[in-house]
């Protein structure tokens, strides 16, 4: 039984995502546009946004590239796939290193 639990273990290690591969620098400095919704600091001021500061980076570059793609819809959907509209795979990667570094 243990041999089943080490082996399901070992295989969710290496299919899950890792960490983003971004630069933390270079997400604070493309932040701006995330701020006026998420907080300066990746703490959203109105109850309807999602804090980003501490978030899980993969979490953060799915959630993106969700947006990104269309497959998220409903919400803020909309309005957050125009604002990622133009945003590289680098780009991505950068914000979510960044907020995922910042205290929650």
């Amino acid at each position: 039984m243990m041999q089943y639990l080490v082996l399901a273990l070992l295989l969710l290690c290496i299919s899950a995502p890792g960490q983003a591969d971004g630069n933390r620098r270079a997400g604070q400095e493309k932040s701006d546009r995330c701020a006026a919704c998420h907080g300066a600091e990746g703490k959203a001021i109105i109850p309807i946004y999602p804090n980003l500061a501490g978030q899980n980076a993969p979490w953060l570059v799915q959630a993106l590239q969700a947006y990104k793609s269309g497959a998220r819809s409903g919400g803020q959907a909309e309005m957050m796939k125009a604002f990622v509209a133009g945003l590289s795979d680098e780009d991505i990667d950068d914000l979510a290193a960044y907020y995922a570094g910042l205290k929650p």
